[in-house]
């Protein structure tokens, strides 16, 4: 009878510190369940989990893809099976593709997609196991149509969608679904760096806008507590965006 509750399942989400891993976590926790935070910095996941209140954390690196199967072993053992888990930790780079080096985009591709496709297959099996679970994927609109000055960044984003796609088939006929959400434009760190000393790339992504605003980070939150809830246990390999309207904008 309260089908967005999700009390009492662990979520993990990564980049948890800050940005929209904070409100996604945020609002999960308001919606009961119990967030565990991956990062890299100590500092902000303290912060974070405290801000929260009901929320754990560990630092983890990603793209140090061999602990991933221990990480997840040992948030396991130390709060239970893991119901949820929201691959969002990522980096970014603003710069022409002609000057974008091998190491820039292998970051890139290493942080964003090897590092979510690690986790994901660690947390996956114990949920197939239970025949129960949720997987979210941070997309982005540069997945869904071409942004200027971002390659690395779209090309690991674009990745995400055929790899939601493909886990969606194999992994929910056991009953775990795979979704993402596509943010556009967030009023975030990772925003403000992007749109650093570009006043006319803010005019042109508003006048695209049909809203004509950005939007703020829980507005991902609240679409993520949607997606892992008992509310959309018929929706997996789905790609929501949350941009105030920019993807269907003209």
């Amino acid at each position: 009878m309260k089908p967005f509750r999700l009390d009492g399942q662990v979520a993990v989400i990564t980049g948890g510190g800050s940005g929209l891993g904070l409100a996604i976590a945020r609002c999960l926790a308001a919606a009961g369940a119990r967030p565990i935070l991956l990062g890299r910095r100590e500092d902000a996941l303290r912060r974070a989990a405290h801000e929260i209140g009901n929320a754990g954390y560990l630092v983890h690196d990603v793209t140090n893809t061999e602990q991933s199967a221990a990480v997840v072993e040992r948030i396991t053992s130390q709060q239970g099976p893991i119901s949820i888990l929201v691959n969002n930790a990522g980096n970014h780079l603003k710069r022409p593709a002609l000057e974008t080096t091998d190491e820039e985009f292998a970051s890139l591709v290493q942080t964003h997609l090897c590092g979510a496709f690690a986790l994901t297959r660690a947390c996956a099996a114990g949920m197939v196991d239970r025949h129960s679970g949720s997987i979210l994927f941070t997309a982005s609109m540069a997945a869904l149509f071409g942004v200027p000055l971002v390659a690395a960044y779209s090309a690991a984003k674009a990745a995400y969608l055929g790899l939601v796609r493909a886990l969606a088939t194999e992994l929910s006929p056991h009953g775990v679904r795979v979704n993402a959400i596509a943010p556009g434009w967030i009023d975030s760190p990772m925003m403000r760096k992007a749109l650093n000393g570009d006043p006319a790339r803010s005019e042109r992504i508003l006048a695209r806008t049909p809203m004509r605003r950005f939007g703020e980070p829980d507005d991902i939150g609240w679409a993520a507590v949607y997606l892992c809830s008992e509310a959309a246990r018929f929706v997996t390999g789905a790609v929501l965006p949350v941009d105030g309207g920019m993807s269907i904008g003209f």
